[in-house]
């Protein structure tokens, strides 16, 4: 299951994200965590130090090998160089699993030890210095894209993203990647503004979008969310000692996480685990196409002198159990 977090800067949706990652692998469940945010904080979020936060390999920088490895054997891809952040896979691609090893997990996924479970932490890595004034952080979220465009995940597998703040998360089709999203909103104006500007982005393309109430301290703020997001709030989290203690550097063990913060994350799980009978890879696989035909008509004929059409299956549709699968190197 393809989860995203997102929500306006400063609303917790990396904290809730790294709580719900430690749920999850609690229940030991296979999970790939995925930092996308310009901000790179969930590696601080799932208890790594300052030094090894720093020292997770940066996603942008593999791009190379992400993109010769997926490939493959792919007859429609002339070469590494001409596939983009949106090249979809067909016949003769490799694609990724949540529990394998891969040369991709090599490189870029690093285990992180989470009261005795282990997850896997990627990350699209920091905004340099040597990007200012020259690029855009949406580059570097590109190897993201492509590697769940290539991605097979099945129940009980989860990979969640902490997404960039705001409508951000529109700069690319990734928006529509996920099986839920969860919105991260704090009981004010601007946490609300971002969900009616989210939802209506979103609108078109049959996400299923539910939000998550923040910071909530009591029946005012929980009245408040309520009459404006209706039936999309889930659920709601309040303030927590366990989190501040993580915060500063002093995490309990996990079980010590109040009970109603529990609760919260458990139902998180239930919503994402009920989504997988909804799921729908043809029109996954279509709005995948979708995007990917939008930016080489835009971009990437031109940047890559190749038709980039020409890159599209018509009769791939990426499943549970593709058949279509490039054999794994030896």
């Amino acid at each position: 299951m393809k989860i995203a977090f997102v929500g306006k800067g400063g609303s917790g949706k990396t904290t809730l994200s790294s709580l719900f990652i430690r749920h999850l692998a609690a229940t030991d469940t296979p999970v790939i965590a995925v930092d996308a945010d310009i901000n790179q904080h969930l590696g601080a979020a799932l208890g790594l130090d300052e030094s090894q936060a720093a020292a997770l390999p940066a996603m942008g920088a593999h791009l190379p090998l992400i993109k010769d490895y997926l490939r493959g054997t792919n007859p429609r891809i002339a070469s590494a160089d001409t596939m983009i952040k949106t090249t979809p896979p067909g016949a003769g691609s490799r694609l990724l699993r949540v529990v394998e090893d891969n040369p991709v997990y090599a490189a870029c996924a690093r285990d992180v030890r989470l009261d005795g479970h282990a997850v896997r932490l990627m990350a699209t890595g920091p905004f340099t210095e040597s990007d200012l004034g020259v690029a855009c952080y949406h580059s570097k979220v590109g190897a993201v894209e492509l590697c769940l465009n290539h991605l097979v995940d099945g129940r009980e597998e989860y990979v969640v993203v902490d997404m960039t703040a705001g409508s951000d998360s529109f700069a690319s089709g990734m928006f529509t990647r996920f099986d839920v999203t969860f919105l991260v909103a704090e009981p004010t104006r601007k946490g609300i503004a971002v969900y009616r500007q989210y939802k209506e982005y979103a609108r078109d393309f049959g996400v299923r979008l539910k939000v998550v109430g923040n910071k909530v301290q009591g029946p005012d703020d929980l009245a408040f969310l309520r009459d404006q997001v209706g039936d999309d709030l889930l659920v709601t989290f309040g303030q927590s000692d366990w989190v501040r203690a993580m915060e500063k550097g002093r995490p309990a063990p996990f079980v010590e996480l109040e009970g109603a913060n529990q609760e919260a994350l458990r139902t998180l799980h239930t919503t994402a685990d009920a989504a997988y009978a909804g799921r729908d890879w043809e029109r996954y696989t279509r709005q995948m196409v979708h995007f990917h035909l939008k930016n080489a008509e835009s971009w990437g004929n031109g940047k890559t002198g190749a038709d980039l059409t020409d890159q599209v299956d018509p009769g791939f549709v990426l499943s549970e159990a593709p058949a279509t699968a490039a054999p794994q190197p030896a």
